[in-house]
């Protein structure tokens, strides 16, 4: 159910950032991308979960980006007007481009920088094992055009000698 809504909601946000786009409402329009992007965000970790209700830790990574990424476009489109030629400066940049890397930048990678030192506490080791077995037990079922063919065949010798059975 979850995954429905969450869908439907990327392709209403999708059609409202193609008429705002084609209106000139660029600022409506940067607002709705960080919200595809935070919609995105939420499927892959409703994919990956598999429906388990476990989802706290994830639900606190995709609330803090929400939170940046609206106090960062707010922030930016608040300070920045293209008629504008002489900027405050903060820490040697103009406010808006510090309000750029500051929100939609640095504190998003800080975000994934603390939950992957947390991964460890919110992934248990058979979840990893699981996954991996998975990958590779998907691996062996499909064949894919620039691995070497497998055949089951006998090894043959490669330097021009005689296989023996010693």
């Amino acid at each position: 159910m979850a995954r429905n809504v969450t869908m439907s909601l990327i392709g209403v946000l999708s059609v409202g950032a193609l008429v705002t786009a084609s209106l000139g409402w660029y600022r409506t329009f940067s607002f709705i991308g960080g919200a595809i992007i935070l919609s995105v965000i939420a499927t892959s970790t409703i994919e990956r979960s598999d429906s388990d209700p476990d989802l706290a830790p994830y639900t606190g990574l995709i609330g803090g980006l929400a939170v940046f990424f609206l106090i960062g476009l707010t922030g930016i489109w608040l300070t920045w007007d293209p008629s504008v030629t002489e900027y405050s400066y903060m820490l040697g940049l103009p406010v808006p481009t510090l309000i750029y890397f500051g929100f939609l930048w640095l504190l998003p990678l800080t975000a994934a920088i603390y939950y992957s030192v947390i991964f460890d506490r919110i992934a248990s080791e058979e979840i990893v094992n699981d996954v991996i077995d998975s990958a590779r037990k998907q691996q062996r079922q499909e064949s894919f055009p620039l691995a070497p063919s497998r055949s089951k065949a006998p090894a043959e010798a490669t330097d021009g000698g005689e296989v023996t059975d010693e």
